[in-house]
Formats: C-alpha cells, sequence, structure tokens
C-alpha cells in the first residue's frame, strides 16, 4: 500500500498560477513561493471577493482516537466531489504544526488521494507564517523584559507578567522556566515559560483580524501584566504593535495550493481546538465566500471542542452564518469508543459500534443545537464490515441524521460524490443558525453553559481566585467575550480515558487567560497543558533523508 507520501509525489500539479487563473485571479494578485504554492493580495480580495455568495460548510468529527477520524481528509475528498460534480468549490483548511509532525498526530494536509499539495511543504515550513507569528509573539516577550530592564516606566509588577514565549514544536522541559538569570545585565530573574505557537495569541488574531488595520488594532489590545496598581499593561503601551505587526504583513496573506486534483484550496491559519479556538482564518474563509458557491472549511478535534468554538467565537466575531456541516465518524473510532483494544480493532463489533455509537449520537446533538443540518460522513477503512457500517448508520438515523459511506482516500472526488449531493442538499436549505449563548451573559455563566449543554457535565467549577479573576475581567469591560474551553480532546469530560459520552462530570477550570486581542476569555480545563510533549517514541525518529535525497518517514 503506498503511503501518503508516495501518492501525493506521484501526483501531477498544476503551476499555482493556473490554479489562481481558475479562481478568477489575475497573475499580478499572486505572489509564488516556488512553482505550487502562493500568497494572494489582501488589496485585490478586498476588491474583487468582499461580497459573499456561497454557502459555508463545516467538517467537523466524533471525539478522536488513535485509531484516527479523517476530518482534514474528508474535506479534501468532499471539496474534491463538490468540484467534480460542477460546483464552483473552494477550500479552506488550517496549517499544520510542526509540533504534531514531529511528534505523534502527524500533519493537516489530508491523506490517501484526498490530500491538498505540495504535502511535504504544507507540512513543514510552508510559506513561513507559523515562523512570523513566533517572532511577533515573542518579540513582545522581548519588549516587556527590555521595558522593565531600562527603568519600567509603566510601573509593570514582574510578578504580574502574563505574556509567555511560544515555539512551534512539542518540549515539556519549556511549558516552566526561571529566566533571566546570571546577574543584573540580564534582567531581573522572575518565573515564566513556554506554548506551543498554535496556542499564542497572536495566531488567534491572526486567524480572526479581518485586514491589516484590524490585526495592528488587536495586536495593540493584548495584556501582557499589570502595573503595581493593577492596571493592565497591554503591547500598544510597549509600542510594540506596529513592529509585530511589521513582521505579520505577508503571514496575514492567504495562501493558495491545490488537491491532488488540481482544485483550489486556501490554506492559512493554525491554532489548535483544544488549547486555542481550532478555526482556519476569517480572511481566507471571506475571500473564499466571495470566490466560489461552496466553501469547504473543517474545525480541529472533534465537534465539541473545534465545532463549538467555530460556531461561538469565529462566526459570532467574523458574522458568519455556516449552511451545513459534516460529522466525520469511521468504525474502527467507534467501536475504541465502545472499549475495543486498538490491537484488535481489525475484527468486526457490532455490539462495539453500538455501546461506542453514543459518542457520534452525542456530536450530531450538540451541532443541532446551533441550528445548523448535518450529515455523518463514514470514512472508509478496508477493515470494515458491512453489518458494522450498517450499524453506524442505524445510529445516525436514530439521531437525525443520515450517515453516507466515504471512499474519498482511496478513490478521491470520486469516492465522495453521494456525501457531495446530500452535502449541497442541505447548504441550499435552510439554515437556523444561533450560537449557545448571548454576549451579555456572565464569563463563568458561558463556561457553565459549555459544560452542562455541550459536554454534558454536572457543572463547570472553578476555585475562588479564578471566579475573582473573571469577576474583575467583567467590571473592566471584558464580560461580554465568547468563552474559549481548553480541555482534553480525548473525551466529553476532562478525563481523557473516560471515552463514550458520559455525563454528570465536572469541568474543572483551574487556570482562565484573558486574550483581549484575540477577543475571547480561554478557560484551561483539568490537566491540559498548553505546551504539549513528545510522545516515547516520537515521529522525529523516523524522519529524514534516502539515498536519493527524498525526504521519507513523513507520514
Amino acid at each position: 500500500m503506498s503511503t501518503d507520501l508516495e501518492i501525493a509525489r506521484a501526483a501531477t500539479l498544476k503551476p499555482i498560477s493556473e490554479i489562481a487563473t481558475g479562481l478568477g485571479i489575475p497573475d499580478e494578485a499572486v505572489d509564488q513561493y516556488g512553482r505550487f504554492k502562493a500568497k494572494l493580495s489582501l488589496d485585490w480580495l478586498r476588491a474583487n471577493a468582499g461580497s459573499s455568495r456561497g454557502k459555508l460548510i463545516l467538517v467537523t468529527a466524533i471525539s478522536p482516537t488513535p485509531a484516527g477520524e479523517g476530518k482534514s481528509t474528508t474535506s479534501v475528498g468532499l471539496a474534491d466531489a463538490l468540484s467534480l460534480s460542477g460546483r464552483n468549490t473552494l477550500l479552506c483548511l488550517r496549517e499544520p504544526s510542526l509540533g504534531p509532525c514531529f511528534g505523534q498526530k502527524g500533519g493537516a494536509a489530508g491523506g490517501g488521494r484526498a490530500q491538498v499539495a505540495p504535502m511535504e511543504d504544507i507540512n513543514l515550513h510552508f510559506t513561513g507564517d507559523f515562523h512570523a507569528i513566533t517572532s511577533a509573539h515573542n518579540l513582545l516577550a522581548a519588549m516587556i523584559d527590555n521595558h522593565v530592564h531600562w527603568g519600567n516606566a509603566l510601573d509593570i509588577d514582574v510578578r504580574r507578567i502574563t505574556w509567555r514565549r511560544v515555539m512551534d514544536m512539542n518540549d515539556r522541559a519549556l511549558r516552566d522556566i526561571a529566566q533571566s538569570l546570571g546577574g543584573p545585565a540580564n534582567g531581573f530573574p522572575r518565573e515564566s515559560g513556554f506554548d506551543i505557537t498554535v496556542a499564542s495569541e497572536v495566531m488567534a488574531i491572526l486567524c480572526l483580524a479581518t485586514d491589516p488595520d484590524d490585526l495592528r488594532e488587536r495586536l495593540g489590545r493584548i495584556i501582557v501584566g499589570r502595573a503595581r496598581d493593577r492596571r493592565p499593561v497591554t503591547a500598544k503601551d510597549l509600542k510594540a504593535d506596529g513592529a509585530m505587526a511589521v513582521l505579520l504583513k505577508d503571514a496575514i496573506r492567504p495562501n493558495l495550493v491545490q488537491t491532488l486534483e488540481n482544485n483550489p484550496a486556501l490554506v492559512h491559519g493554525g491554532p489548535f481546538a483544544n488549547i486555542a479556538h481550532g478555526c482556519n482564518s476569517v480572511i481566507a474563509t471571506k475571500a473564499a465566500l466571495g470566490l466560489a458557491d461552496y466553501v469547504v472549511t473543517e474545525a480541529g478535534f472533534g465537534a465539541d471542542l473545534g465545532a463549538e468554538k467555530f460556531f461561538d467565537i469565529k462566526c459570532r466575531q467574523a458574522g458568519l452564518t455556516p449552511a451545513a456541516a459534516v460529522i466525520v465518524a469511521t468504525v474502527r473510532a467507534l467501536k475504541m469508543n465502545g472499549g475495543v483494544a486498538k490491537a484488535d480493532l481489525g475484527t468486526a463489533d457490532v455490539a462495539a459500534v453500538e455501546r461506542g455509537g453514543v459518542n457520534l449520537a452525542r456530536h450530531i446533538e450538540n451541532v443541532r443545537q446551533f441550528g445548523v443540518p448535518a450529515v455523518v460522513a463514514i470514512n472508509h477503512f478496508g477493515t470494515d464490515s458491512a453489518e458494522e457500517i450498517e450499524a453506524v448508520q442505524r445510529i445516525a438515523r436514530a439521531h437525525g441524521a443520515e450517515a453516507v459511506l466515504c471512499r474519498h482516500w482511496a478513490q478521491g472526488g470520486a469516492g465522495a460524490v453521494e456525501l457531495a449531493e446530500k452535502v449541497a442538499a442541505l447548504a441550499d436549505g435552510p439554515s437556523q443558525f444561533a450560537t449557545l449563548y448571548d454576549d451579555d451573559l456572565p464569563l463563568f455563566d458561558k463556561i457553565n453553559t459549555v459544560a452542562t449543554r455541550i459536554y454534558r457535565a454536572e457543572r463547570a467549577e472553578a476555585d475562588p481566585h479564578v471566579r475573582a479573576q473573571l469577576a474583575r475581567w467583567e467590571a473592566e469591560g471584558f464580560g461580554r467575550l465568547p468563552v474559549c474551553m481548553a480541555k482534553t480532546q480525548h473525551s466529553f469530560s476532562t478525563d481523557p480515558a473516560a471515552l463514550g459520552a458520559p455525563t454528570g462530570h465536572i469541568v474543572h477550570v483551574r487556570e482562565v487567560r484573558l486574550a483581549a486581542g484575540a477577543g475571547f476569555v480561554v478557560a484551561i480545563c483539568g490537566e491540559l497543558m498548553t505546551m504539549p510533549g513528545l510522545p516515547r517514541v516520537p515521529a522525529a525518529e523516523t524522519i529524514g533523508f534516502d539515498a536519493h535525497g527524498n525526504i521519507e518517514g513523513l507520514f
């Protein structure tokens, strides 16, 4: 069986200028990064793709397991299938992080014959967007310490500096650090730490900004800490916003690539959905809606994380109205939710599918809470039995959704034609989209709403200092912000081992962070870390060059 990398290398790609021409984008609005990827002109997009005409389709999934669900793969397959049926379609995905590529999860370019390309570039440095975000974030960190070192005119309380540093790699050793050691020349010692770049507020800002002016304004609103009198200190106070915006001048422009079937794709931005809002950029999505009749996008991890944040944060801020949703499920993942070990997934077990089906049912119910019509995509594996597939379809029907078997991994767009027809029919019909909670609801009540209505917890709870912090932010005028729940992706609860559809659990909020520039409050739940660690055997151990100088081990 060919690997994803081998399949990608065997594909015949068109010059990216041809892909742009197919969208009606002239050469002068395309800055090429090699033959097969490009940055698009924001001025041209603003002038020519400003009015939305497209139907927005969200691809989400059941709770992720080591068996794999294939959300990005299904997004690509669906876009290819819609294009194959003659519909003017544009795909919008996030960029992969180097952390998972060299760790455990892998990249985000799809798989099999449903990939975006050039796969190696996309999964590695791509067009440098993540490096620019990392640099802008760390420039602000450096300017904070420099300001304190040279007299501290803003009277920053070094004990209340909240802005950490970031890097685009998994490294548990950097979660908590002591910095500025070695004497007066190195600044004032203090405790700090690193997050992964995808958790950076700068990443969220880039993905939620509507244009360069909005980007700079949001960067200026970043709160880096508190002065001794407890007033907030911002990036604008430090005069860092202009330089940060300059570092992001190209990163804010959407990246144009193509699928293996030569259909256009915008790949831009990359926040994780378990520690951030998990959606591609608003700029790319709005541009796509002005260029195509159908726009396929995805949100990270399960619908309890990515889809909830897509609806409650991205759509709320950007004024987007999703027309339909696709919930990706696999027989293998449902069997794992039903208690089957990964090593035994190749054995047919309808009873396990039915036990694990409660996870799919919960996600269907959750998406319907937002008033968005949904269809289930069964991402096919060769070990799936007909009886197991029928069980998934029965579970979906019992909860008001149709489940369609898809073979896009093996067949590309041709393997998802039935899904495309079902999705188009839903998208062309009515959508009663509404967010889960109102802006005026108190911050902790918003947290509790997500915990009880989406996670089916008995309640959310937080220590008194967390509740007091939320109350202070409300008093400062931040009470109308949405909440961004940061928790394990493996369970509806905060316990990653609690598979299926647990109820009655407690969601403990151990920490809250104000992302004033991004425009949301992060609630960190359970034991989730914003700087992941590498697994016992990281993927990096098997990545390298073969005798011919080709990359091997990258999927």
